[in-house]
């Protein structure tokens, strides 16, 4: 059953609509300004995902159901859109595009590659030493760790950059009353269905010095139909934050073609 998500919405209602997904451990909050230079020509609806508060904090929370969220957003809002994902939301918007095609136009992943090439990753020595903190996250009681850890998160996964304490204050509010929800997502990743290959065009982008996720490469050009694969020098996980003028370039100018 899909839930009704809240969102933070920027832009003109008439302009076309672009729908942004966040990851972990994030809220649409973090990426105002981002999306704000997004909003110039387009009506931007970020919702907060399952499992994070204002939204309803219940599972499941199984990457089909995810999308199926979303799915049920984008008909409320009046497809096609255009879809942008980071992290988890990146897994989100490829769910999207391999199920419901026509109910995206184009779309853009930050920082994640296809969940089936990521999954498969891990056995690569230096994915899972990064993605060590998914293991934890399955322990039963693993929220008040989890908490504890959110900065140091933030500062392996982009090196060098800092949220600013407003931002960082608000996070911390957003997580403090989800948890322990988001760390269902772990626990439901191994999971993933089967999903046909994605014919919605679709641009990748990763951070070159992306602490949690090594850049796929062209590992996961097969699952596509028509992709674009662009590492950004200079930044990590969270590239849309830590150079949210040259991102949003790059995004408007994808959706512009």
């Amino acid at each position: 059953m899909t839930t009704t998500l809240a969102t933070l919405e920027l832009g003109d209602p008439a302009h076309p609509p672009l729908v942004y997904l966040h990851g972990f451990p994030d809220a649409p909050s973090t990426a105002r300004d981002f999306l704000a230079r997004l909003a110039v020509d387009r009506r931007v609806i970020a919702p907060w995902l399952r499992g994070y508060a204002p939204s309803p904090l219940g599972g499941p929370y199984d990457l089909a159901t995810l999308a199926d969220d979303v799915i049920a957003l984008i008909d409320r809002i009046g497809a096609p859109v255009e879809l942008v994902g980071h992290d988890w939301g990146a897994a989100i918007t490829y769910a999207v595009c391999a199920r419901a095609p026509t109910r995206v136009r184009r779309a853009v992943t930050l920082a994640l590659p296809h969940p089936r090439t990521f999954l498969a990753r891990l056995r690569v020595p230096a994915q899972l030493r990064r993605s060590w903190y998914m293991a934890m996250f399955n322990v039963p009681g693993a929220g008040f760790v989890a908490m504890g850890m959110i900065d140091r998160l933030w500062r392996t996964w982009s090196p060098g950059f800092t949220l600013d304490a407003e931002r960082r204050s608000e996070l911390h509010a957003t997580l403090r009353a989800s948890m322990p929800a988001p760390l269902g997502y772990y626990r439901a990743a191994w999971r993933v269905p089967r999903l046909p290959r994605i014919t919605t065009p679709l641009l990748q982008l990763h951070g070159a010095d992306d602490g949690c996720v090594l850049p796929p490469g062209e590992a996961d050009g097969r699952r596509f139909a028509e992709r674009v694969y662009e590492v950004v020098p200079g930044v990590g996980h969270f590239l849309h934050l830590e150079a949210p003028a040259a991102i949003a370039a790059r995004v408007r100018a994808w959706f512009r073609a």
